[in-house]
């Protein structure tokens, strides 16, 4: 890792721990060349009061130290706490020090005295690691969130030239966008579009604002110390120290708590976060795009999101037309979906008559890009065109054998059936998910759920 690399991390933090002064003073403005945040510490005392307050990424700690030596205090640390790389410093080394020190789980053991550049090395190995893991994390987080292959925007109507257009000019800047649009549409698609073509260096992380937890939210997307709240027996970091370098896509951001509408408004103000229970402020470069299907002024309106939050996200607007407004598109996303879906399901590829086109151009797509999609798929799975699924869907009289045939073939896997089921509802709700659960008889937390288990995301 080079020195550029390492500087382009600014949300990562380190604690210094050593009784004397002068080599605190001397590691915090070496090591404030890497760090957002260095703090030091003369005793595990202090030390300890410091964690509590804060997450660090890594400690730096003499061994030496008044009342419990470093080994000994991490070692006492909880498993779970044990989040942060270490590195142990001493001038009174032996064989079996070394060996405790690597049992203690030590990042690196460095001898006193030592070169600023032997520190340094120690230093950028374990925040390449450290760098490492959350790539690791992110890219388990897109595997799950993301839509497998809708990856480009389809359309060649004079709508969605216009929205290319707009992309084009917004993308490289650093302000923040709101997306609007209904749902279904392909927000996420858009903001993922946004960032790739800002030139940003760090990752895209999606947080969909409706499908947490209002009390968990704030320490999702900001992070946590130990002891911040019932359960959090160790520090955490949140989603903006993850997006570091790159964008954070708030999704469904109508949906997020007044109280935390606060928090995020200050986070734009000061480009800093603070996690809960903490009381120290950590620089963050990162870039946000939030996304609604509601017209936020209407809810500024009711008094559910906050004016001066709404102006804030407002800076530019990307609106994204419904399908019904894109009918031009609607045959080239039908071919798109055919090649892509028959690819995933492991289908061949079918050509659909010009009835079957004719008809999907007529049709009002209330549910948008998503609805279009899922019939898609279920024909393809089914094996009928559009114009005889739609038949049957609208046929209010059957005969009673045809009553006693299941709806699915008998060699589709039960989750299938569930999964087409549950989008077919989502559809008939026209894409509004909390009336879907209510017609399924279920949460909306377990259709997101599901929503989730199935990589479909707004």
């Amino acid at each position: 890792m080079n020195n550029d690399d390492v500087l382009q991390t600014p949300a990562l933090s380190v604690l210094i721990v050593d009784d004397e002064p002068g080599m605190r003073s001397f590691l915090k403005k070496a090591l404030s060349k890497r760090f957002a945040l260095v703090e030091t510490a003369g005793s595990v005392e202090d030390a300890e009061r410091l964690r509590s307050r804060c997450h660090f990424d890594l400690l730096v700690v003499d061994i030496r130290l008044p009342g419990r030596d470093g080994i000994e205090w991490n070692e006492a640390l909880d498993p779970g706490s044990r989040r942060s790389d270490i590195i142990f410093m001493t001038g009174y080394a032996d064989m079996e020090t070394a060996i405790r020190a690597l049992r203690a789980g030590a990042a690196d053991f460095i001898m006193k005295p030592f070169h600023l550049e032997q520190m340094m090395q120690a230093v950028d190995r374990c925040l390449e690691r450290r760098l490492l893991r959350r790539e690791n994390l992110l890219l388990k987080r897109e595997v799950k969130q993301s839509q497998v292959g809708d990856n480009t925007l389809i359309g060649i109507s004079d709508a969605m030239t216009r929205v290319k257009e707009v992309i084009d000019r917004v993308a490289p800047t650093n302000s923040v966008v709101l997306i609007e649009g209904e749902s279904g549409t392909g927000k996420e698609l858009v903001a993922r579009m946004l960032h790739k073509r800002s030139g940003r260096s760090g990752p895209f992380v999606p947080v969909n604002c409706g499908a947490i937890a209002p009390e968990l939210l704030e320490s999702e997307l900001f992070g946590h110390v130990a002891g911040a709240f019932t359960g959090a027996r160790s520090a955490r970091e949140g989603l903006f120290s993850f997006a570091s370098g790159g964008t954070i896509f708030l999704d469904e951001i109508g949906e997020m708590p007044l109280q935390m509408q606060t928090a995020l408004l200050r986070v734009l103000e000061q480009r800093a976060i603070r996690p809960v229970g903490s009381e120290k402020e950590t620089p963050v470069d990162v870039r946000v795009i939030a996304a609604t299907n509601r017209e936020l002024m209407d809810e500024v309106k009711e008094g559910r999101f906050r004016r001066d939050l709404y102006y804030r996200l407002n800076v530019l607007n990307v609106r994204i037309p419904p399908l019904r407004e894109r009918q031009d598109d609607i045959v080239e996303l039908v071919h798109h979906f055919t090649r892509q879906l028959a690819s995933e399901l492991g289908l061949k590829e079918v050509s659909w008559s010009h009835e079957d086109l004719e008809l999907m151009t007529r049709h009002d797509w209330p549910g948008n890009i998503r609805e279009l999609r899922n019939l898609v798929e279920r024909c393809l799975l089914l094996g009928k065109p559009p114009v005889e699924y739609w038949r049957q869907q609208v046929t209010p009289e059957i005969s009673s054998a045809e009553a006693g045939q299941p709806g699915y073939p008998d060699e589709m896997p039960l989750k299938e059936v569930e999964r087409m089921h549950v989008m077919q509802v989502v559809d008939s709700q026209q894409g509004n998910k909390s009336a879907a659960a209510r017609v399924l008889g279920v949460s909306r937390k377990t259709l997101d759920r599901k929503f989730k288990e199935w990589g479909l995301q707004e």
